[in-house]
């Protein structure tokens, strides 16, 4: 089964597993396991920040980032489809006693104009009435964009309107160093526009599990504090650090690789008719695209998309394609080769019905549709 659902899907490689199995290993919740202690000391250089703390995945890094930057009842605005609002349970009101004030964008990256927008609806009614914006949270590369990427000058800019109102800044940057390759651009100086930043290993990095927030020795001390609170603290985390070193010393500059296979993926959809592709030049490795034109729903065209051996999720109504370390040419291929065997028949259906039936005939049109596509869904079922 060829997997672009996520790139959370990467396999541990051989020479991970072996680095893994190797690993010296101490109690990490005491700050004693060097092989932890050496992925926070080089992770925090290659961010430029004074100290770094491990946790076991990205969203309590945004929890905890959250809960040290804020106080109960303190706004925090971020982009309307940014992960922190949209993909982490509410986890933020639960844990931080925050209010969410999502700032629409095209593509994830806002303007300062849209912040300046943003505090003005939080301050609209009198100051005693009003809840106190505390936090802007920026999320690169931004997920359900597309893996759109923040330039520099772009994030400097909202960046430092957000310290001139007195917020703090805080970066979700799970995939962050695609954002480095894609853009030659150094974390450092990515990192540098933030108060708070962490990177997740284990999706185009390709490590099973780990990610490291960073931030001034002030701010990690009390982020400590709230991992032991949340239950984040560790024994023998070695074996999950020494995946990440691996990732670090092998797997970022082969994440071009990865948006090489997107952007082919994208500009070969689009060329199939029914498919419609939302950006055909992607920034990254995510790529979405929709088949309503097809008349299928988006439920039944991934059901047969993996009977034809090819995994891939939705996003709302669109499909999500996500390009990564197993994900060879030659997969992306055999997925193209899959999508166009299954939109082939419902895009005749659509164009024969349309040029047989006359305009004026819309209710015989769509129901002759529907019964050709039903019966084309069958076959096609059968055949997978």
């Amino acid at each position: 089964m060829i997997s672009l659902t996520s790139d959370t899907e990467t396999k541990p490689t051989k020479g991970m597993r072996l680095a893994i199995a190797n690993a010296p290993v101490g109690d990490e919740q005491k700050g004693e396991d060097p092989t932890v202690n050496k992925l926070l000391e080089r992770t925090a250089d290659l961010l430029g920040k004074e100290d770094a703390l491990f946790f076991a995945c990205g969203t309590i890094c945004n929890f905890v980032s959250i809960k040290t930057h804020t106080r109960p009842g303190d706004v925090v605005l971020a982009e309307h489809m940014a992960h922190i609002i949209r993909a982490e349970s509410g986890g933020a009101a639960m844990t931080s006693g925050v209010l969410m004030e999502p700032i629409a964008s095209e593509r994830g990256i806002f303007t300062v104009d849209d912040v300046q927008q943003a505090l003005d609806r939080v301050a609209i009614a009198p100051y005693l009435y009003s809840a106190n914006p505390r936090l802007l949270c920026v999320e690169q590369t931004h997920n359900f964009a597309g893996g759109t990427v923040w330039q520099l000058d772009e994030l400097q800019q909202v960046c430092d309107f957000a310290r001139q109102k007195g917020l703090a800044t805080h970066m979700d940057g799970a995939r962050l160093l695609n954002a480095v390759v894609a853009t030659q651009t150094t974390a450092k100086d990515f990192a540098s526009c933030v108060d708070s930043v962490w990177i997740d290993f284990s999706k185009g990095l390709g490590a099973p599990m780990g990610a490291v927030l960073a931030g001034t020795k002030e701010f990690i001390a009390q982020a400590r504090r709230y991992k032991h609170m949340f239950g984040g603290a560790m024994r023998q985390a070695g074996i999950i650090a020494a995946g990440c070193l691996h990732s670090l010393d092998h797997h970022v500059q082969r994440l071009q690789e990865d948006h090489k296979n997107a952007t082919y993926l994208a500009r070969r959809l689009s060329q199939i008719e029914g498919i419609t592709v939302r950006d055909t030049s992607p920034d990254t490795n995510i790529v979405f695209f929709d088949v309503s034109e097809l008349g299928i729903d988006t439920a039944m065209f991934l059901n047969l998309l993996q009977k034809h051996g090819v995994k891939m999720g939705a996003v709302g109504k669109s499909i999500r394609a996500v390009t990564h370390l197993d994900v060879s040419w030659t997969d992306i291929e055999v997925a193209i080769d899959a999508i166009t065997k299954i939109a082939r028949p419902y895009a005749n259906v659509a164009s024969n019905a349309a040029q047989s039936i006359p305009s004026a005939q819309k209710t015989v049109l769509q129901s002759a549709q529907t019964t050709v596509l039903q019966t084309a869904q069958k076959t096609i079922l059968q055949t997978a």
